[in-house]
Order: structure tokens, then sequence, then C-alpha cells
């Protein structure tokens, strides 16, 4: 099995980098693993620790329309560049904490995509040189509150809502060439969702490339690559499962939002 790279914060409360094992113990990183962190003797059993996003990013970059069948099932046109935007860090939260559904929408989607996590800083750089600068792979849910989406004619209060980013639950530093992506919703057995990472218009190398001659891309920042065909409304109770061949499943609970009580993810408590 590949290695599986987790953030995690100890029952004492301390933050941490580490390597997943099979017993599900996490063998502590005294760095991040892109920044060449290194096995400690310290090791954490299962209780004794939380199991967090596994990176905090300082932004999250991410692609529209980067599936054909995507920009047509919502009567759009395949963009001839990468269409860029941009989610807040405060949207990111892990694998197992709710989605929560904003009051102000009607209508929440889920999209399923693969992340990639920036290990080298990005800047001006050509695709051949990209690759170098990924350190690893993810999984996100592009969480998007649709109506306001087309209500507002720009995406980021629709894409920006606390929790509107799951992401994880580990990183793995290779996936296959033809990896799959299915996203389920509750019990059903057939995927809403159902494409390879191969049925991307732009690779993920052209689009860290794409992006670093606009932006710097700095370590732990994250690249959504863009949803396939099959988006869908989420509802109250909603359980989301997005699986990528290779990497595992990330899973998800909608939730109601509170107008008087904002629920607090574990990733907002620690920003």
């Amino acid at each position: 099995m590949a290695h599986r790279y987790v953030r995690v914060q100890s029952s004492s409360g301390q933050l941490h980098y580490g390597l997943l094992q099979a017993d599900r113990g996490v063998k502590i990183l005294d760095a991040p693993p892109w920044r060449d962190g290194n096995i400690t003797e310290q090791e954490l059993a299962i209780e004794d620790y939380t199991l967090l996003a596994p990176c905090a990013p300082s932004k999250i970059i991410a692609v529209g329309r980067n599936y054909a069948r995507h920009a047509a099932e919502l009567g759009n046109d395949v963009p001839k560049e990468p269409l860029l935007f941009m989610k807040p860090s405060t949207a990111v939260t892990a694998a197992g904490e709710a989605i929560y559904y904003p009051s102000q929408s009607d209508r929440v989607d889920y999209e399923g995509e693969l992340a990639v996590v920036i290990g080298d800083r990005a800047k001006d750089c050509q695709p051949t040189e990209a690759r170098s600068k990924i350190w690893g792979y993810t999984i996100a849910n592009d969480v998007t509150a649709r109506d306001l989406q087309k209500r507002d004619g720009q995406w980021t209060r629709a894409k920006g809502f606390d929790s509107f980013c799951p992401l994880g639950p580990w990183i793995v530093r290779e996936i296959p060439a033809g990896a799959r992506l299915q996203t389920f919703v509750n019990d059903a057995q057939s995927p809403k969702q159902s494409a390879t990472i191969a049925d991307m218009i732009f690779s993920p190398e052209h689009l860290v490339a794409y992006i670093s001659q606009a932006m710097t891309l700095l370590p732990g920042d994250v690249v959504l690559t863009g949803t396939p065909a099959g988006v869908g409304p989420i509802g109250m109770g909603d359980r989301i499962r997005i699986e990528i061949e290779g990497i595992g499943s990330l899973e998800n609970t909608v939730q109601a939002k509170e107008k008087s009580e904002a629920p607090v993810s574990k990733e907002m408590a620690l920003q």
C-alpha cells in the first residue's frame, strides 16, 4: 500500500504531520512531508488523535469546466484556457466533518475532484518543470451553492462558504494515470459521477504551470483540477462519498447551519 500522509491533532492539542500505519496509528514527522519531514520516535494510537484535512493551504486555486461533459451538462462551452477561481482557506474541512448548508441558498451541489498538493514554490514555471512542483494528491469536494453562482454572476460567494471544501483524508505521492473518480450519495450503489482523470482537458501539470504564470504557488497550497459530469443537489442529512483510485475515499454529511449559532469546524477552530 502506498504511503498515506496525514495531518492530525493530538489529544493534547498539538498539530502534527505524520505517516498513517495499517493499524491507524500515526508515526509523527518532524516537519511537513514536503519540507523533508523525517519520521520521529513518537507514534499516536488511533484513540489519541483527530484526523484533520491533510494540509493547511494558504490558498486553494480551483479550475472550472475541465471535463468536457461537465461543461456540456451546465450548458457551457469548453474553455480554450483553464478557467480559474479561488476558494478561501476557511472553506477547508476534514473527512468526516459536516458540510453546512447555508441559509442563503436553495440549491447546493457536490463536485468530486482530484486535488493536487504543491510541494515547492512555483512561479512562472513551464509544464515540463511543473511536475516537480506537485508533491502529492488527495480528494476534494468543491461544494457549490449553484443558485448563488448563477445569481451573482461570479463564483466567490457560491464556492466560498465555510465547510465548502472537504479535503482528504490523506495525501499520496502517486496515483494511476487513468485513476477513476466516482461520487456516491447516501447508500446508492451506482455513482452519480464516474470518470477517469485522463478525461481532463488540461492536465494537473498544465494547470500548475498556468496558475504559476499568474500567482506564486506555495508549499501546501492546493489546486482543484475540476469535476466530471454528474454534479447534482444535496440536502440535509445526505452523505457524499468521493472515491479516487489510488487514494481512497472522502465522506462528509450535510447539516443545517443555524443563523444564530454557526458551528465551527475543526479546521476553523485552528485558524
